[in-house]
């Protein structure tokens, strides 16, 4: 099960989860959304920590952790 989930239709591409991931293992998807966004995704999940803080500064809500 993944630590990190992503809902990209929901992800407006303003990249603070990227700006404040501890562990630089966010980034914006090369493809488009459905609204013609860059979705962020995760690149390197066995580097996450799942500390939440892109959950926490994601103005839309549109990311989920697990722990």
């Amino acid at each position: 099960m993944p630590k990190v989930v992503f809902n990209e239709e929901r992800c407006k591409g303003c990249e603070l989860c990227v700006t404040f991931c501890p562990r630089k293992v966010l980034t914006m998807a090369e493809h488009f959304n459905s609204k013609g966004f860059h979705p962020a995704t995760i690149t390197d999940e066995e580097r996450c920590n799942s500390c939440t803080a892109c959950a926490r500064m994601c103005p839309e809500v549109a990311i989920e952790v697990y722990r």
